[in-house]
């Protein structure tokens, strides 16, 4: 049987919809294609309107946003089906790995204990995972995941940004610069 130029298109297009329907295909996929987040512009920055936002912890302690104020926060809306959140979790696994003593982590979830317990054994994160326990603050509210907010010290909101490639040298300058403020 010879192969022909149609026979390579062909199988494209299979590998193409193999990647597009199998989950697993389609974090890697993403993963590769992620980039790093964008700044919001100075005049674009919202500020939190109330600190008062209860978490359950998932692998650690309950905590309120309020102990965090005048801190850098990081928070990561997130689920284990979502492929999005899939693709960039390793890189915010890296980030928390080397910021975990400067920048609070908040990846919050609406998935059981057991089921965010069992992904982070089969991947080997360690991050820390929280439920809600009340609303978050409007400005943090979101319609979609992955979403992931970096805040400043003043209760600026620095990032708002989906899907992303957080391991990058911008992104670690950036939080040294707001570390430093």
């Amino acid at each position: 049987m010879k192969f022909t130029k149609k026979r390579f298109f062909d199988l494209l297009w299979v590998l193409a919809f193999a990647i597009i329907l199998i989950p697993t295909s389609r974090a890697w996929l993403l993963k590769i294609i992620s980039f790093s987040p964008s700044i919001e512009k100075v005049s674009e920055r919202i500020s939190i309107s109330s600190y008062n936002w209860e978490l359950k912890g998932i692998n650690t302690q309950d905590v309120n946003l309020k102990a965090f104020k005048n801190k850098v926060v990081f928070v990561n809306f997130w689920a284990t089906w979502c492929p999005g959140c899939v693709a960039e979790k390793p890189s915010i696994q890296a980030l928390y790995n080397d910021y975990k003593e400067k920048v609070v982590f908040l990846t919050v979830t609406n998935e059981t204990k057991d089921i965010v317990n069992a992904y982070f054994k089969k991947k080997g994160y360690n991050l820390p995972a929280y439920n809600r326990s009340s609303m978050e603050p409007k400005e943090l509210s979101t319609q979609s995941i992955p979403t992931t907010f970096v805040i400043d010290k003043k209760g600026m909101i620095v990032i708002k940004s989906g899907r992303a490639d957080w391991n990058t040298d911008s992104i670690r300058d950036y939080l040294d610069t707001l570390i430093a403020e």
